[in-house]
């Protein structure tokens, strides 16, 4: 299997948001909501990164089979060039082949390069602990168990605040 990565054109989007749904359908500890985050974002401009992959391999042609985005949040300390990695998705037929890891690595390249201080993500540690993020204290996301909730700082110190993610992720609808 031979994988590309690409950031996301106009034509992706019907097909991001299938990818996103099918990814997210079995998991648990979710709204089931993340196609909808996706386009939320991406309505109010919020969407700063959105990577697809691409599988090479399927009849000759090319088909997503992931999809990473990057979105801001806000610290309640002011601090600012914090984003936040959400949603990752990776139709189930392709998770466990290093897929997502790949989207979230180039991801975090392309965030780090564009002089970003750091980037949240609320997800499992044993993945994320494996791309540098960690637990920290200092940053919280209310609700949520802190081990889930982690931070990679790209310059700096990690910021003491509470974080809140775009408005897109409220949405139900």
């Amino acid at each position: 299997m031979t994988i590309t990565l690409r950031h996301e054109t106009p034509q992706d989007i019907a097909t991001i948001e299938s990818v996103t749904t099918s990814a997210f359908l079995n998991a648990e500890h979710t709204d089931h909501n993340e196609h909808l985050i996706v386009n939320a974002l991406r309505d109010a401009g919020a969407l700063t990164l959105s990577l697809v992959a691409l599988d090479d391999q399927h009849l000759g042609e090319q088909h997503i089979v992931g999809h990473a985005s990057i979105s801001p949040v806000t610290i309640s300390g002011g601090e600012s060039g914090w984003y936040g990695l959400a949603p990752v998705s990776v139709l189930p037929d392709f998770q466990g082949k290093g897929i997502g890891s790949a989207l979230v690595k180039q991801i975090l390249v392309e965030l780090k390069s564009t002089g970003a201080a750091g980037c949240v993500v609320l997800g499992d540690p044993a993945f994320y602990s494996r791309l540098g993020f960690v637990a920290d204290d200092s940053l919280v996301l209310p609700g949520v168990p802190a081990e889930y909730f982690q931070t990679l700082a790209f310059k700096g110190q990690i910021p003491i605040g509470t974080v809140e993610f775009h408005a897109a992720f409220s949405v139900t609808s």
